[in-house]
């Protein structure tokens, strides 16, 4: 019997996949000077030293430990833990001097150069896609009202079933995926489907803490949306739909009251708006 892309979508095929994209994608990550290094070393090792004597970890426990970290390693699942753990705070702390939109998390899913469309556009999907259409627009500003004709809306989401293109089995490559220049007056509209709230994998080491903690894996509905014009420093964020049951409990901790979508009726589907707001460079 064939596979579903549900019983494929295994956690170490996902993480495999996200490992891949971050080793092509992140070539940046060597450029931290080694006295910052060092410093941050120092103090995440302080913070695990001071954990233990805290709790009096037993040698039972760090050798559970151990194994659990050389599992993620050997699933390909440190982008996936990191990212729903670790870099919220982050976000937090590189965008906490913004004046315009809200930034969330990047997630471990994005992959560059995806098909570009004009302002109007459709993004590539199935000729059977499941879920309810959407039509999603708005405009991108700068902080003092200005249109930005031209700015580069990069999109990328699950479709109905939770899943990304590229990142599970049986899916198209763009699936779900585009980058739209906006107008001249910096306007742009989108044709997709709404996405759907998802697990995160967790058959995998990730799935394994997360069990042994009690806590769910689930992340709400969203859009993930990278946002630029020239000038202008480039936004990284996602929108979520009210009425999500994960709004208030997401797994990542990247929901934000400012991210929050308000859907109108729109014919067969729905009907979103929102703008951007850049600050300058």
């Amino acid at each position: 019997m064939a596979q579903t892309v549900e019983e494929k979508a295994t956690a170490a095929a996902t993480g495999a996949s996200a490992t891949e994209r971050f080793q092509v994608d992140k070539t940046h990550a060597s450029d931290t000077p080694p006295e910052r290094v060092s410093m941050l070393a120092r103090q995440v090792l302080e913070a695990v030293h001071a954990t233990i004597r805290e709790h009096q970890v037993t040698y039972a426990e760090y050798d559970a430990l151990k194994a659990w970290l050389i599992q993620v390693g050997a699933d390909g699942e440190w982008p996936l833990f990191l990212d729903v753990f670790v870099e919220h705070v982050v976000e937090e702390v590189a965008n906490a001097d913004r004046e315009g939109s809200k930034g969330t998390i990047e997630g471990p899913f994005y992959v560059p150069d995806a098909p570009a469309f004009s302002a109007e556009a459709t993004l590539p999907m199935r000729p059977d896609e499941k879920g309810t259409p959407m039509t999603f627009h708005g405009q991108v500003r700068a902080v003092d009202g200005t249109p930005l004709g031209g700015a580069l809306v990069d999109i990328w989401h699950c479709d109905d079933d939770g899943f990304y293109a590229q990142f599970a089995p049986g899916i198209p490559q763009w699936n779900l995926r585009g980058r739209v220049t906006a107008d001249e007056n910096g306007n742009f509209t989108i044709h997709t489907i709404q996405p759907a709230p998802y697990q995160i994998p967790t058959d995998g080491a990730t799935g394994a803490i997360i069990r042994a903690a009690n806590w769910h894996a689930w992340r709400p509905a969203h859009l993930h949306l990278k946002v630029s014009a020239d000038g202008h420093q480039l936004i990284t964020t996602q929108l979520y739909f009210p009425g999500d049951p994960h709004n208030e409990d997401d797994i990542a901790a990247a929901v934000k009251a400012e991210l929050m979508l308000d859907p109108r009726p729109s014919g067969d589907g729905v009907d979103v708006e929102y703008d951007f707001v850049l600050d300058p460079a």
